[in-house]
């Protein structure tokens, strides 16, 4: 049993893709992501394999050779069938492997059994616990593997989803289900993921900096710190500076966002944000202001920590374009500080 350091669950989006290409090769080596594709709700019939592909070659092209998981946990039957087809065009490729899980749709676990058997890629089983475990789950991936073709490799992926302070014991049931899950069959990875970025509304961020616990890293470190013999060959994985709600957003409207967002930090035991402004006859200002927020702060990194800081730096000094971004340059900044800054912290 083996995996990649980190497995960041990302949109399948051009944001997210653009930060994962924006980091330096020592640090991509030791990211495989978890790429999720967006709810295609209302498209015809007729547009949904071409869509399908578009989204899928987002990801594709950022990868190259370096092994990822391309997930569609939000589509329904007509969606899936274009997911499988563009797969299945894809099957020789050993980059992209596809996504199952116990709680998934009969026929969608069935197309990805199949798409894995006919590729070299393998497959995933993606196990949700939002709360207790039930030891029902480890029958159900228990089936799930009995189904699958015995020479196919097969990941483990625990997803916790949200790790908030209202859940303090999530570690402990992160590691119940692991005991139980573990031991079902030689994993060829096994990563828990959590995330604990907030979902923040602008009135939380009027009188400053706003730092919020890495509750998802505490739990993280919980685990770690059991004596269970998997821990060493467990990888660590998070939703990046997002809430864990934006992997099931659709395609964005094209009619424009609110008229503020936020920059993010990540430290040891802190996400930091800082609101900025999207339009507005001072944004250019405000924004520099944030980004000098950040940039003054005890932990930061330095402006050659990765391009996220770069970025900080050049905009908190007025360096750079005229502008301060916008809200996917905010997340494309706040997602590659924190890759680096998780890929460094999971090597020392």
């Amino acid at each position: 049993m083996s995996g990649p350091l980190y497995v960041p669950v990302l949109p399948a989006k051009r944001h997210a893709a653009t930060a994962y290409q924006q980091l330096s090769p020592d640090v991509q080596r030791g990211v495989a992501p978890l790429w999720n594709l967006p709810p295609l709700r209302g498209v015809p019939p007729g547009e949904l394999v071409g869509r399908t592909r578009r989204d899928v070659g987002v990801v594709s092209r950022v990868q190259r050779s370096h092994p990822a998981w391309l997930d569609a946990a939000f589509a329904d039957e007509a969606q899936f069938a274009a997911v499988a087809e563009v797969m299945s065009e894809r099957s020789k490729s050993s980059v992209l492997r596809p996504v199952t899980g116990p709680d998934r749709p009969g026929f969608q676990q069935a197309a990805t059994l199949d798409v894995a058997r006919r590729g070299q890629a393998g497959f995933a089983v993606r196990v949700p616990l939002h709360g207790e475990w039930d030891g029902a789950h480890a029958h159900a991936v228990r089936d799930l593997l009995d189904r699958a073709d015995p020479a196919v490799e097969a990941d483990l992926l625990l997803d916790l989803g949200a790790v908030r302070t209202d859940r303090p014991g999530a570690g402990k049931e992160a590691l119940r289900a692991l005991d139980a899950l573990v031991p079902l069959t030689q994993w060829r990875t096994s990563a828990l993921l959590g995330g604990g970025f907030p979902q923040v509304a602008e009135v939380e961020l009027e009188h400053g900096p706003l730092h919020e616990p890495r509750m998802d890293w505490a739990c993280w470190r919980e685990v770690t710190a059991s004596a269970r013999a998997y821990v060493p060959w467990l990888s660590y994985g998070d939703y990046g500076t997002q809430p864990t709600a934006a992997i099931a957003r659709g395609p964005s409207s094209g009619q424009g966002g609110p008229p503020w967002g936020v920059l993010r930090y990540t430290t040891e035991g802190a996400f930091v944000l800082v609101k900025v402004l999207s339009r507005g006859a001072d944004n250019v200002a405000v924004n520099r202001a944030a980004a000098r927020e950040l940039v003054e702060l005890p932990d930061f990194r330095g402006a050659v920590a990765s391009a996220g800081e770069t970025w900080l730096r050049d905009c908190a000094r007025g360096r750079g374009p005229k502008g301060t971004g916008n809200a996917e340059a905010w997340l494309r900044v706040g997602n590659v500080q924190h890759f680096a800054y998780v890929v460094r912290t999971l090597r020392t």
